[in-house]
């Protein structure tokens, strides 16, 4: 199965979304993450707790979603609102679309307890939902209700 995680500016969310989602599949799913309007970098402390976590940032970029016309994800996960609102191109007709809203580590002001806890609470909350479709057979679950499965777990925030 193939993944694209959406989120507006594809620095955080979305990047933690598909780093975790390549180290929890095993192969069994490949995510990839962008954004329709890309900040152009990876936020600086994402790639410190997913290192943290122990988990490969190698290959994370910020990019536009229309780099991706040739991926034909079977799935799109947006992860922020805005992103959830906007219109998705066109090449995404085929894909399962749902929304898996996540609250942004980034935005966060505060100490840099506060900023650390929020970013893990975040990784943590990917990785439950991760594990959880996981568990789904993903090769023979019917499009209907794997969109009810996921949808779920988006809402179990």
């Amino acid at each position: 199965m193939k993944i694209l995680y959406i989120c507006t500016h594809n620095r955080c969310r979305s990047i933690l979304s598909e780093a975790i989602t390549n180290h929890m599949g095993n192969g069994r799913i490949l995510a990839r993450s962008a954004g329709s309007q890309p900040s152009g970098e990876v936020h600086p402390l994402s790639i410190f707790y997913l290192e943290e976590q122990g988990i490969a940032t190698d290959d994370l970029q910020s990019q536009s979603w229309d780099e991706f016309e040739d991926f034909a994800p079977d799935l799109v996960i947006t992860v922020c609102d805005s992103a959830a609102g906007e219109s998705c191109p066109l090449w995404f007709g085929k894909s399962l679309k749902i929304h898996w809203g996540l609250a942004d580590p980034s935005k966060l002001q505060g100490s840099e307890e506060d900023k650390a806890d929020a970013f893990r609470n975040t990784i943590k909350e990917i990785e439950q939902r991760v594990q959880q479709m996981l568990k789904l057979d993903l090769e023979h679950i019917s499009q209907h209700q794997l969109q009810q499965a996921l949808t779920d777990l988006g809402a179990q925030a």
